[in-house]
């Protein structure tokens, strides 16, 4: 591992780790109780080629017990140490993930990621999805955390379609782009927009 790796590895936790994990972590736990409601997260400088709303979820969500995928489009020895590093995150095969992050077409095909059992379905998936922009909705969302109905950006219709009709089984997913994240918990009902 030459310097800059080596920098790039130590680099980018929080500065400080009890205030900006907090912060962090209520923005994701706002995120999943308001589906599509877009939030900012910040507070880690993850490696090049990961937003820092995924790199601080990261941070916040995983640790020595928490499984991590990386999918072939962000997955580098650079964050591969990075995440060692900060978290002692394991790298697993994606049947085995508590968590994973990459872009959509990268994460495919999702049936391989676990959602749950009917005595544990908490022991599924967190798919943390990379996109361009969360700006452009294209899908109304419905169910728990939504007022009536919302409006959200998402990678694809029919396949966040048929996880919601798995529930209460099924993968929860975080979309992120820059320092925004937004949520869309398994029991959120997706629908094309009108």
């Amino acid at each position: 591992m030459d310097q800059q790796s080596r920098n790039t590895v130590f680099a980018g936790g929080f500065s400080n780790p009890p205030v900006a994990s907090a912060h962090a972590f209520r923005a994701a736990m706002n995120a999943m109780a308001r589906p599509g409601q877009v939030q900012k997260i910040a507070g880690a400088t993850p490696p090049e080629g990961i937003s820092v709303a995924a790199g601080s979820l990261l941070l916040t969500l995983c640790d020595p017990e928490t499984g991590v995928f990386l999918a072939p489009d962000v997955d580098s020895e650079a964050l591969r140490g990075w995440l060692a590093f900060h978290t002692g995150a394991p790298i697993v095969a994606a049947e085995l993930a508590d968590f994973a992050l990459g872009g959509w077409q990268q994460l495919q095909p999702l049936n391989r990621f676990r959602i749950g059992t009917a005595e544990y379905p908490d022991r599924s998936a967190t798919l943390i999805v990379e996109m361009h922009r969360l700006d452009v909705p294209n899908a109304m969302l419905s169910g728990p955390g939504v007022k009536d109905t919302a409006r959200m950006q998402v990678p694809e219709l029919a396949a966040l379609q048929a996880n919601a009709a798995l529930y209460p089984l099924g993968r929860d997913f975080f979309f992120t782009s820059g320092s925004q994240v937004a949520g869309l918990p398994r029991s959120t009902q997706v629908i094309a927009e009108a």
